[in-house]
C-alpha cells in the first residue's frame, strides 16, 4: 500500500478512535444529580484513544520512511559480487541508481547483464515487502493503540491530564525545531563565510569600496582577480531601505490611526481589508509597475526640471517597496492601537484634552511597542526584496547615496552569484555566503534596538 494510502487509512482510523473511545467514557459512566461522575469530558478520552491510535503508528511509519531505502539497498549491495562491491563510493552508487531505474520502471527483463538483472529483481522484490510489511505494521501497531487505550477507559481515568501532557510535550518539540532549524541556517551560513574569509581578508570584505565577484579561472588569466568590497552593496540596500521606510511608515501610520479612530464602522470595514491587498501583490508585479511606470515617469520628470536621472533608480525601487510594505505597517499599527484601553481614552478625555492630543500623547507611546515591531516588520520585509530591485535599480555595485542613480542590494548579489551551475569552493560563490551573513548581522541589530525601544515603554506603560 502506498504511504499517501496509508495516511489516509490512519487518518480514517484515528476519527473512528476518538468517537469510539468518546462512546466508551458515556458508556462507563453514571449519572449522579443530573451529572455524569467522569474524571473529564467525554471528547478528552476520544482524544486519548486517538492518540494512543495514532502516535505510534506515526512514529513507525516516519521511521519506516526514512530508513527503507537505504536498508534495501544495503540488502541488496550484499547479493551483488565482491568485485562491484568493493568498487569505489561513486561507482558502486552509479550502479545502485541503475538497479533502482530498472526496478522502477519495469524494465528488468530487457538488462542484457544477468547480474544486474537479477539485483534489480531482488530489489524489487525487497520493495515490495517492505511495503507489505510498512502497511500491515503501521494499520495493527494503530489497532492495538487504540484497543488498549479503549480498555483503560474507566470514570476515574484523568484523561484530560493525559492529552494536555501530550499537547504541552508536541509544543515543546515545535519549539525545538524551530530554534534548531535557526541554529541550522546559522552555523550553515557561518560555515560557509569562515571559508570565504580564508580566501578573502574580512577587512577588505568589510572595508572594500569595489564590488567585482569575478575571479580567474587559470593562474595565467588576467583582468578577473576579484574585488570584494561590500560596502557599496550594504549601503545600495540602505539607501533603498531608507527610502521605503521614508514612503511606508508616515503613511502607514496615519492610515492606522485614521481607521482606528476617526474612520466609521462601514469605512473601517472596507478600507482595511482593500489597503492589505496590496501585501498579497506578488513583488514581481511591483517589479513591473517600478520598471515600466514609475522609473521612466522619475525620468521625465528630472529631465523637465533639469535633473538627470538613470531609467533603473533607488529611487524608483524605493517608492515602490514602500507602497509594498504600507500594509505592514498599517496592519499591525492598527490592531496595537485599537487594543489601547479604552479607560486610558477616556481618562484622556476627562482631563480636558482633545481626540488629537489624545492620540499624540497618550495612545501612540501606549502603542509604541506593537508600532515599533510592525516597522521592524516593514524594515526586514524592505532589506530582503530582490525582485524589485532587480527590475529598478538595477545590478550596478555602485558606492553612491544618490538616489537618483543606479544602485543593487545585498540580496539581489547573493541571487546572482548562485543563479546557474556553481561550484561552492571558489570565493566568488562564497562570498554569497558572506554577504548573507553580513545581512543577518544587520537584522539582529534591528531587532535589538526593537527590543530595547519596547522594554522602556513596556515598564513605563503596564
Amino acid at each position: 500500500m502506498p504511504t499517501q494510502t496509508i495516511i489516509i487509512t490512519l487518518i480514517a482510523l484515528l476519527i473512528f478512535s476518538y468517537f469510539l473511545g468518546q462512546k466508551r467514557s458515556i458508556a462507563v459512566s453514571s449519572i449522579n444529580n443530573g451529572r455524569r461522575d467522569l474524571h473529564s469530558r467525554p471528547h478528552y478520552y476520544g482524544y486519548m484513544v486517538a492518540i494512543w491510535a495514532g502516535i505510534p503508528a506515526v512514529l513507525i511509519l516516519l521511521l519506516w520512511t526514512a530508513f527503507n531505502n537505504s536498508i534495501v539497498t544495503s540488502l541488496t549491495i550484499s547479493t551483488l559480487p565482491e568485485s562491484m562491491q568493493t568498487q569505489s563510493k561513486d561507482s558502486l552508487g552509479l550502479v545502485v541508481n541503475e538497479l533502482r531505474n530498472l526496478a522502477d520502471s519495469g524494465q528488468i527483463a530487457d538488462e542484457a547483464d544477468p547480474i544486474k538483472r537479477e539485483a534489480a529483481s531482488h530489489y524489487q522484490r525487497l520493495q515490495g515487502i517492505s511495503k507489505l510489511a510498512k502497511t500491515v505494521i503501521v494499520l495493527v501497531v494503530a489497532l492495538l493503540g487504540m484497543i488498549y487505550a479503549w480498555r483503560l477507559i474507566n470514570p476515574e481515568l484523568r484523561a484530560r491530564n493525559v492529552v494536555e501532557k501530550v499537547i504541552r510535550v508536541a509544543m515543546i518539540l515545535c519549539a525545538c525545531i524551530a530554534i534548531l532549524s535557526t541554529v541550522g541556517i546559522v552555523f550553515s551560513v557561518l560555515f560557509e563565510s569562515i571559508r570565504f574569509f580564508e580566501a578573502v581578508p574580512p577587512s577588505d570584505f568589510l572595508f572594500g569600496t569595489k564590488w567585482s565577484p569575478q575571479t580567474s579561472i587559470r593562474s595565467d588569466q588576467v583582468g578577473s582577480s576579484g574585488s570584494f568590497g561590500a560596502i557599496p552593496l550594504f549601503v545600495g540596500t540602505l539607501l533603498i531601505s531608507t527610502i521605503a521606510l521614508v514612503i511606508a511608515v508616515p503613511l502607514g501610520l496615519m492610515s492606522a490611526i485614521y481607521l482606528s479612530e476617526y474612520a466609521s464602522k462601514s469605512v473601517r470595514a472596507f478600507a482595511k481589508p482593500t489597503l492589505e491587498i496590496l501585501a498579497g501583490i506578488p513583488t514581481v508585479v511591483y517589479g513591473f509597475f517600478a520598471a515600466l511606470t514609475v522609473a521612466p515617469f522619475l525620468r521625465d520628470l528630472g529631465e523637465s526640471i533639469g535633473l538627470s536621472v538613470a531609467s533603473e533608480s533607488a529611487l524608483a525601487a524605493g517608492l515602490v517597496m514602500g507602497i509594498m510594505i504600507i500594509p505592514f505597517v498599517s496592519s499591525l499599527s492598527d490592531d496595537v492601537i485599537s487594543a489601547v484601553p479604552q479607560a486610558m481614552r477616556d481618562g484622556s478625555y476627562g482631563m480636558g484634552a482633545t481626540k488629537s492630543e489624545t492620540i499624540r500623547q497618550v495612545i501612540i507611546p501606549a502603542a509604541l511597542p506593537g508600532i515599533v515591531g510592525g516597522i521592524l516588520l516593514a524594515a526586514s520585509r524592505a532589506i530582503g526584496e530582490t525582485m524589485i530591485v532587480v527590475m529598478a535599480a538595477g545590478l550596478s555595485a555602485k558606492l553612491t547615496i544618490n538616489p537618483l542613480e543606479a544602485v543593487t542590494t545585498v540580496t539581489v548579489q547573493i541571487v546572482t552569484l548562485l543563479t546557474g551551475d556553481q561550484e561552492f569552493d571558489s570565493p566568488k560563490t562564497l562570498a554569497a555566503f558572506a554577504l548573507g551573513l553580513g545581512l543577518f548581522v544587520i537584522t539582529l541589530l534591528l531587532n535589538i534596538v526593537a527590543l530595547h525601544i519596547i522594554r522602556k515603554y513596556r515598564e513605563q506603560y503596564e
